[in-house]
């Protein structure tokens, strides 16, 4: 009698859930499928290639759920779980690398530079403060924001250099790129007109009602994994990222950068990745950097061989709109 109540119960609540028009149709072409139908109720829509990415996620989501709950009604699981807004996202905080390459083998190239697709702001200048994670952090949204909606917009360094320190971050004194991502998850951002950057900490001064960036959450690519890293550039945009910069040959650096004593472990810069080329035979990681001044235009090519050079895919995440 028991099981049979559970059951019961778990009929009625898959007929709440899917309401009276979840039965077929009279028409097989007005039949929605589950995915469209949660996408309806969500308020969500994503371009052809999001979508066919996002329902992967979505359909091993159901079946988890699927699997956990026949397991409560069989005695065997204590809980039941249910799917709701949250279902096209991945468990955890780790990207797949097995997906990122199967994503990637669409891009038959040895060239994406999202510069030139209109990805990426003006380079931007951080002054005498020590806020390269914040720079890191925006451009991949900025990056995204432009990916879903066509508009580039400069987001507000100064906004998380001011705001965010209750998540862990320092200013002026550094921080790591995903306690910036946990403010702009919990809070939004506003944009750089609306909250230019003054170089230095201030009091924060954030009004909820002039943000113009949201995020739902955000993803590690697999630690040291640099074709994990490529394939995330190729298919997802520019990727925020650490280095090791502590050396002259940075500061002063002039073409394609292959430090030897660059030391992987050893991660104290932020910057912005934002493509890959190759050139004489070479592989490189287009990096967005500092003001204009300095390397190529703010901007620098390091090598990409798959020693994971100077760290670069030691600290690599993307923000998930």
């Amino acid at each position: 009698a028991q099981q049979a109540s559970l059951l019961l119960r778990a009929a009625l609540l898959y007929i709440l859930l899917l309401g009276p028009q979840g039965g077929a149709s009279d028409s097989d072409e007005a039949v929605l499928t589950e995915w469209e139908i949660w996408k309806l109720r969500n308020g969500i829509s994503y371009d052809e290639l999001d979508d066919m990415q996002r329902r992967v996620i979505w359909e091993e989501n159901k079946r988890i759920i699927e699997d956990n709950n026949q397991g409560f009604f069989m005695g065997r699981r204590p809980f039941t779980m249910i799917m709701n807004k949250y279902g096209d996202l991945k468990r955890g905080k780790t990207a797949s690398a097995r997906k990122l390459r199967n994503n990637a083998k669409m891009f038959d190239s040895w060239f994406v530079d999202y510069r030139q697709l209109g990805y990426v702001t003006e380079v931007k200048d951080q002054g005498y403060c020590g806020s390269c994670w914040a720079f890191s952090t925006t451009g991949a949204i900025e990056g995204q924001i432009y990916k879903r909606t066509g508009q580039l917009i400069s987001l507000s360094e100064q906004n998380l250099v001011d705001c965010s320190k209750s998540y862990g971050t320092y200013g002026c004194s550094g921080a790591w790129m995903a306690n910036a991502y946990d403010y702009v998850v919990n809070n939004g951002l506003q944009s750089t007109s609306t909250y230019p950057y003054t170089s230095d900490t201030q009091p924060c001064y954030y009004d909820s009602r002039l943000a113009v960036a949201h995020i739902k959450d955000y993803r590690f690519i697999p630690k040291g994994d640099e074709q994990a890293l490529a394939d995330a550039v190729a298919t997802i945009g520019p990727i925020t990222v650490a280095l090791d910069a502590d050396h002259s040959s940075f500061l002063f650096y002039s073409s394609i950068y292959e430090e030897p004593n660059c030391n992987p472990n050893n991660l104290s810069h932020a910057v912005l990745l934002v493509g890959y080329g190759s050139e004489g035979g070479k592989d490189y990681w287009i990096i967005k950097n500092w003001g204009s001044s300095w390397g190529e235009g703010g901007f620098m090519r390091m090598i990409r061989d798959g020693s994971n050079s100077c760290g670069i895919a030691s600290y690599a995440l993307f923000p998930v709109l």
